[in-house]
């Protein structure tokens, strides 16, 4: 059995979703594993990742408003506040989607869905640098 790691960062330029299916897609083909397993991961507390319809924008659209409605900035019962409104919602956010995703690599390729892509799912405001871990481990 094989393991790699390799990390890239992605320049996020406020809330949204940013595919990275083909940086994730690099790591795993530099890797030179044919059958196991990719694990992603962010190594940040306000955003998250996602794998997610990548066929229609209008879904990325309804999730973001979602998460909105969700979890508003503008509840005043907030107390850790220190970097502003969005600091305890990018915290909440994240915690009500996930830090990491386990996708099977099959043949040197990443096992997804037709209309299925990986996604850092930015929870702040501000535009941020946030580096991803991605470890392969197989044959």
């Amino acid at each position: 059995m094989k393991s790699q790691t390799s990390f890239f960062d992605i320049s996020t330029h406020g809330k949204s979703l940013y595919e990275i299916t083909l940086e994730v897609e690099h790591c795993v083909q530099a890797a030179g594993i044919h059958e196991g397993v990719a694990t992603v991961f962010v190594r940040h507390t306000s955003a998250s990742l996602v794998i997610f319809e990548n066929a229609d924008p209008s879904a990325t659209q309804d999730l973001l408003r979602y998460f909105e409605k969700l979890v508003p900035e503008d509840d005043l019962g907030y107390v850790h506040t220190l970097e502003g409104p969005d600091d305890m919602t990018s915290h909440i956010r994240m915690v009500l989607s996930r830090t990491s995703e386990v996708i099977p690599v099959s043949r040197g390729r990443l096992v997804l869905g037709t209309w299925q892509g990986i996604y850092l799912f930015e929870h702040r405001r501000a535009p941020h640098k946030r580096q991803i871990a991605v470890n392969v481990t197989g044959f």
